[in-house]
């Protein structure tokens, strides 16, 4: 049997692939790596290690990546080859992030914290830092959280509604400064076109989503996949039966939540129970 041809040129090692891809997609792109790292949030030196093969990087830096270059599930994919280890990246959150890279329009309930589509850097470090990450790790999952805000900006943003449990509210990061930063933010956040935020609040009692938060995402081709996560593990839901009963739910805890005008005051409301920093 004759050797089989390569067409691309490119390596056909993994790891090597993932870099090669990396480089030629930000040359095409036209910039260096400190401007790609000043406009995805991140230390423009991690972009420089993962494109000479230092490092792979972290599965929300490269779905980041993806977005940038508009190129949905592809550098995931090659991530996933390079990585090896199926145990280090889950297939169905993999999946997951290269969906909600191609939703025309995102909803979702909060148990216990705020999306990280809405976390600012402060309070995404404190609830990853809760979770056991620490060092480099911690810094880089925070810069890839910021990065993925940058599906909600933009003129063809897509449209977002979020329902947040009011404990999630009641939480706060232990630096007040911090917590404001959050609330201001989400205030802000909360008056974009394209941004619908509720509040529940405990009088509503209980209800069909107290157990997880859930991500539903409306896809190009008119299908709904949900994404429910507990403080332990995701799951990514496509069957419709289960999906079609979890927005069922959904809709039940929508009709008890606040609308978005109280909701945004109740938001102020709770900005104003933050201590000011007295060196301010």
């Amino acid at each position: 049997m004759p050797p089989r041809r390569v067409i691309t040129g490119r390596s056909q090692e993994p790891r090597q692939r993932f870099a090669e891809e990396l480089r030629s997609l930000r040359m095409q792109k036209g910039y260096s790596l400190r401007p790609l790292g000043d406009r995805l949030g991140w230390d423009w030196s991690l972009f420089g290690k993962m494109e000479n093969g230092e490092t792979l990087g972290g599965p929300e830096v490269v779905q980041a990546l993806d977005q940038h270059y508009e190129t949905p599930g592809l550098l995931l994919a090659l991530w996933e080859l390079a990585a090896g280890d199926h145990k280090q990246f889950r297939e169905r959150y993999r999946r997951y992030m290269a969906l909600e890279a191609e939703a025309v329009s995102l909803w979702h309930f909060a148990v216990s914290v705020l999306p990280g589509l809405l976390q600012t850097p402060g309070y995404a470090r404190e609830v990853l830092a809760a979770g056991g990450l620490k060092g480099p790790e911690l810094e880089q999952q925070v810069g890839a959280r910021m990065g993925r805000r940058e599906l909600l900006e933009g003129e063809d943003a897509p449209p977002f509604r979020t329902i947040l449990s009011e404990a999630v509210l009641r939480t706060a990061p232990r630096d007040s400064g911090e917590w404001r930063g959050q609330l201001e933010y989400l205030a802000e956040a909360a008056e974009r076109p394209n941004l619908i935020v509720h509040v529940l609040p405990h009088s509503a009692g209980m209800h069909g989503l107290m157990g997880a938060a859930v991500m539903f995402l409306r896809l190009p081709e008119g299908r709904t996949v949900a994404y429910t996560e507990n403080g332990y593990r995701g799951e990514l839901i496509e069957e419709t039966q289960p999906v079609e009963k979890l927005q069922l739910a959904y809709d039940a805890v929508r009709d008890l939540a606040l609308s978005s005008a109280e909701s945004r005051k109740f938001v102020l409301r709770i900005l104003e129970e933050v201590p000011c920093d007295p060196s301010t």
